[in-house]
Order: structure tokens, then sequence, then C-alpha cells
């Protein structure tokens, strides 16, 4: 998804000491703010420091460094070579123009999705958040980074959990956040003060960071934007082995290796031309969509056992959070080739297999999901489009709006829940804005986003004004830990979410008002009553 840069270089670009390095940014001289970007907050993980956590770089070398322009993104599917690096772990800032380092601006951290495989921070231009706080008089500085892709990030198979390799791109998240302790007062912003959002995966990683990790020393809110912890579905790094060796078989100088269980050593030495070309062919050849999500890692790792488990225990980080979903969640993962019940039973048992239960009762439980999702168009995803099939089957819409549920909307709701209940000051939403000419997709995931940066593609009154009520609604949340500051643009009042007051906003241009959370209450109440059952992911089918 792009955005507009909207980054012009002025007559006198912007300078912040780092240490005895200074940094030159680029000057946004139309919207009177600053960027700098670029900025390694990792050694290169290179060499010996591939399929290693990061080492954090809170220094650099230079005398100037040219901070100018955005990084590479981290490897992923490209035609070339060089339109994407290894050594992508880099770290961006936006600021009002002028800020003295003793500011203390409080910080919106930007973690972008992409399935875990794609991704790039350079693709979100976060001017139009900062103009906005600053208009609003509540001034803040938004920062994003990059973080390692597909089986560099997310390294898959049994040789990787017993070197304890796993989930490396959360690791780069929260050395991107430690690199945020170290070095954002430079830059005139409050460490004490740092909101983590993310969309998809973003949101999930941030999630996850939620149930065993320091994420409570380094950030005190999160806004989580289509993703729970238990979005994706939840297994042990074996159950994905193939796509290792699909990785390593793509290594030339490894490819002899590729089902040995000993490859690490091999993989170190190559030179990034031979892993790009691993990777390339890991994406490719991965048998479902999504083949490099994040894994359990083990009693002491940032993901040792399933999110529900977390949950029901009161396990986690206790920070203030806003969590959301988007009306038709499931319809861009679910197959449009899908024409009956019988496909919905297959398409579950490949996508949940190894079952978590027997074959009889899991059997049972799709039998049930089934039930409470009839095939009837009227009932089904994208919703309030009556008998409309889009000229597909109507089971489309039937799994659409159980795929949705699964992962999505069913997770948002066991998560905000949980949070709640120990008292936890959460505020839910749902974004219905209407999307022209998205057809059998609806509200489709993702499609909040160009919301949140000011840049939606649709420019009815409607949708600008949704566009700004959202900023202010997140500036808000980021700068006061409340929604409803009462700066800004005059919005509707954004109750907490309680278990006596289970209410979330209607994000909508013509309608945002507050709604009871109980849409398709008895079968989401079904997901969640045992949620072993469901690994808790999105479908296979990537769109």
């Amino acid at each position: 998804m792009e955005f507009p840069q909207a980054i012009a270089v002025g007559y006198a670009a912007p300078q912040v000491k780092l240490g005895k390095t200074t940094l030159v940014g680029r000057d946004i001289t139309e919207l009177k703010l600053d960027f700098f970007g670029g900025i390694p907050f990792a050694e290169p993980p290179l060499g010996k420091l591939r399929l290693k956590p990061p080492v954090l770089k809170t220094k650099l070398d230079e005398k100037t460094f040219d901070a100018s322009n955005f990084g590479k993104g981290c490897f992923q599917q490209s035609s070339s070579v060089t339109e994407f690096s290894e050594d992508c772990l880099t770290i961006n800032v936006y600021r009002p123009s002028g800020l003295k380092s003793n500011a203390k601006l409080p910080i919106l951290f930007w973690t972008y999705g992409g399935g875990f495989d794609a991704g790039e921070a350079s693709i979100y231009n976060g001017s139009a958040i900062v103009a906005q706080s600053v208009a609003r008089g509540t001034p803040l500085i938004y920062v994003n980074y990059n973080y390692r892709l597909g089986p560099l990030g997310f390294p898959q198979g049994q040789e990787a959990d017993d070197r304890g390799a796993l989930n490396l791109a959360l690791r780069d998240q929260l050395t991107a956040l430690e690199w945020v302790q170290a070095n954002i007062h430079f830059f005139g912003g409050d460490k004490s003060k740092v909101t983590v959002f993310g969309e998809s995966a973003g949101a999930i990683m941030t999630a996850i960071l939620f149930l065993n990790s320091p994420l409570d020393k380094l950030a005190r809110a999160a806004i989580f934007e289509s993703g729970s912890a238990a979005t994706p579905q939840e297994f042990n790094a074996e159950r994905r082995e193939i796509d290792w060796q699909n990785f390593v078989a793509g290594v030339p100088s490894c490819a002899s290796l590729a089902t040995s269980g000993n490859t690490f050593d091999c993989i170190q030495a190559a030179n990034s031309t031979e892993i790009f070309s691993g990777v390339i062919n890991g994406l490719t050849k991965a048998n479902e969509a999504f083949g490099y999500d994040p894994t359990f890692d083990g009693p002491n790792g940032l993901f040792p056992d399933i999110a529900s488990k977390f949950l029901s225990s009161g396990h986690f980080a206790r920070l203030p959070f806003i969590t959301g979903t988007n009306l038709d969640e499931g319809a861009v993962f679910t197959p449009t080739t899908i024409q009956s019940a019988a496909d919905i039973e297959a398409f579950l048992v490949a996508g949940y297999s190894p079952l978590a239960v027997s074959p009889a009762a899991f059997e049972s439980t799709v039998a049930k999901l089934l039930e409470l999702y009839p095939d009837d168009p009227a009932l089904g995803s994208p919703f309030n489009t009556g008998n409309q099939t889009f000229g597909l089957n109507s089971n489309f819409k039937r799994a659409a709006a159980l795929f949705g549920d699964l992962a999505f909307q069913g997770q948002r709701r066991a998560w905000i829940q949980a949070a709640s209940r120990v008292g936890v000051k959460t505020f839910g939403y749902l974004f219905t804005q209407p999307q022209p000419n998205s057809g059998p997709f609806g509200v489709f995931h993702g499609s909040e986003v160009p919301y949140v940066y000011g840049a939606p593609s649709d420019t009815s009154a409607s949708s600008l004004r949704i566009s700004s009520l959202m900023i202010d609604y997140w500036v808000s949340f980021a700068t006061s830990l409340d929604p409803n500051d009462g700066r800004g643009i005059p919005r509707p009042h954004w109750a907490q979410y309680t278990p006596e007051n289970q209410v979330i906003m209607q994000l909508n241009g013509d309608n945002t008002t507050l709604i009871p959370d109980n849409y398709r209450k008895e079968q989401i109440a079904f997901i969640n009553s045992d949620p072993a059952v469901f690994h808790q992911r999105r479908s296979i089918n990537k769109s």
C-alpha cells in the first residue's frame, strides 16, 4: 500500500547530534516538519549475525550521517536483488520543525504489516499524523522502522528451534524500541511516553509482545489495528519444516544441505545474493500463504504458549490500548473458489492440521460452525450487502464471515474482554467506512490504514472526515492515554470498554457512534469457548 511521501528538500536541512555524529535530515517545508531516516538501530544482520538476535546499535561511527532518506526494506518478494537489502534494520523519525531537545514530546511507534514476509517502513508517511498533532495543539513524534521478514525474520523448522533462533523479527521490534529509549530525547521525544501501534502483522507482533516480553518497560500504551496475538495460527516451528527447507534449497551453496538439519553454518557463510535467491524460493514454494508466522519458542521465549492461556490467566502486560477490526476482515483471505460446505470443511482441516483435538471432535466443531454460519448471502461477508454474491458461489460470503470471526473479530473480542476484566483501560472499534469498488471484499483487511495516515484514496467528504477523526482519536490517545482529550475536531465521546459497558466505536464518516459489542454474539462465543481447538490463524489463501 503506497502513500505519497510528501518530503521536499528545504533550504536548511535539519540536524540532530547523536553522540559524536551529526544526522542531517530533510525538511518537509510545506508541513513544517523534519524527517530523519535510514538510521541503523542494530548491527547489520549479516554473516555470523545472520539468523541471530539483533545487536543494538545506539551510536554511529561517522562524523556526519545522511539521514535524508529511508533505508532499504528487508529482503522479500522482488524481481531484483537490489530493490531490498539484508542490511535493513533502520529506523525513521518525523517530528515538528524547530523542536528543541528538551521538548519531551510523546511518540507514536509504528510496526507495519505484510503477512510477516512483506512490507517496509518507507511506504508509511507519518507526516499527516504529525502535522495534525501540531495543529490540534498536542504535538508528537512519529517513528517507524524495518524488521526482518520471511525466513530471516521468522525462521522455521527444528534446527531453528534447537538453536533458539525463532521470532527474530519480534526481537528486531524490541531492539528498535530500545533504540528509542536510548536516543529519542535527542530528537525532542520523551522515552516514557511511547505508544506502539501497528496493523495486521504489526499488530500481531505487538500483541505477542504483551505476553512475555519487557514491552512494559519500553512503551506505555498500544493501538492494535486488525490483529491479536492469536490471529495467526499458533504452531511449533517444526510444523513448517518444509518452508525452511525450501529457503535453504534456494541458496545455491547450501542447497545440498536443505534436508540435513544442519544448515545454519552454511547459511551464515553465504553471500546476500544467494540469501536473496533462497528467500524468493522459500516464498514462492510455500504451500500456504503465510509460511513464516511467529512460532512458539519455549517457556523463556517471547511466545511460550497459545495466547488464550495468557488471556485466561491475566498474565500479560497491563498497558492501556485501543484495539479494533474492519467490518469484512475475512474476505480477502477467503478463496473465491469455495463452492460448498465441503470446501469450507476441507479448508479448515487443511489449515488447522495437525489438529489440536481428535478428528471426530474437530469434525463436530466444524459442523457446529456451519450451523452457526448458514448458507445465506444476507448473513455473509461482505456484510450489509444483502443477497448480492458478486458472481461467486454463496458459500464464499459464508466462509468469509466465518474466517473473519475466527481470526480477527473473535480474537479482538477475547483480547479486549480479558484486559477489561483485570482493569486495563481499553477502547474498541469497528471500522465500517464503505470502500468504493471493493466488490466481494467489502470493508477489507487493511483498508483503514490510509485513513490513519491521512491519505484515503476515496476523497469524498465522508471519507476525509473519518480520516481526520481517526487521526485525532489516535493522537489524543498517544498524548493523553484517552481518545477524548477535547482537542481537534469535535467528535463523539469514545467510552472505555468495561465488563459492564461492552461498547465499541463504529468508525464511519456518516455515522461515527458507539455500538454494543454483541454482533454475531452466539457465533463468536462458540469460537472463543474452546480456543485451543482453533490454532487461530487466517486462511491459507493469499490475496
